[in-house]
């Protein structure tokens, strides 16, 4: 037996510090190129803040993330194809009502909204919000305590992100609305964080 080796039953075993260079060079390689890319992922990646309220430089919005629920379009009552939807709507409107996307804060049409009316769904004139119901919650989105017929507002489970919210759509036509928090006022306790892309407002008369 060799003075490198050790003996385990009647089989040698070579040490590592007798193994080749050759064997450890792709090894390393292959740490650090791990340790590079997870270190600029936590670098690189903004972390989400529950609230516009409270974001810090580098955070976002809960509101603000897009959302990432699957639904299947097949049970909406309101049907068309995604080429008959770009006609409908605006770019924005598609982006947003069709595509689950969102739109920047206190850039949006109706965030500012004190008028007296009915917020409807843009892709299906179904009545969704009061204005009644509307409150200031100052992240710069529309936001509601509660819809005008529940009926009319569906909720989905949204898991992007590492985080759980509620996602809230149109229960007639499935466009994507926002996210619902637990953290409006008195009656619901709760905040319907709304796009204005997704309405479309009418006042009553």
């Amino acid at each position: 037996m060799p003075d490198n080796a050790l003996g385990i039953g009647s089989r040698p075993v070579t040490l590592i510090s007798d193994m080749s260079p050759r064997f450890f060079l792709p090894v390393v390689a292959v740490l650090g190129l791990a340790g590079v890319v997870f270190a600029t992922d936590m670098i690189t990646k903004p972390k989400p803040a529950p609230d516009a309220l409270y974001c810090k430089p580098g955070e976002i919005s809960a509101c603000g993330l897009p959302s990432n629920v699957v639904i299947d379009l097949g049970k909406a009552r309101v049907q068309h194809t995604d080429a008959e939807w770009m006609k409908l709507l605006t770019p924005t409107q598609y982006r947003v009502a069709r595509e689950q996307g969102t739109e920047p804060p206190f850039r949006n049409e109706y965030w500012d909204n004190h008028e007296d009316g009915v917020f409807f769904s843009v892709c299906s004139d179904t009545p969704l919000f009061d204005s009644r119901d509307k409150f200031e919650s100052g992240t710069g989105w529309p936001s509601f305590f509660a819809p005008a017929d529940q009926q009319n507002v569906s909720e989905h489970t949204d898991r992007a992100y590492g985080m759980t919210r509620t996602e809230a759509r149109c229960a007639h036509c499935d466009a994507h609305l926002g996210h619902v928090f637990p953290d409006g006022p008195k009656p619901t306790g709760l905040r319907y964080c709304m796009n204005s892309a997704s309405l479309d407002f009418k006042p009553k008369k």
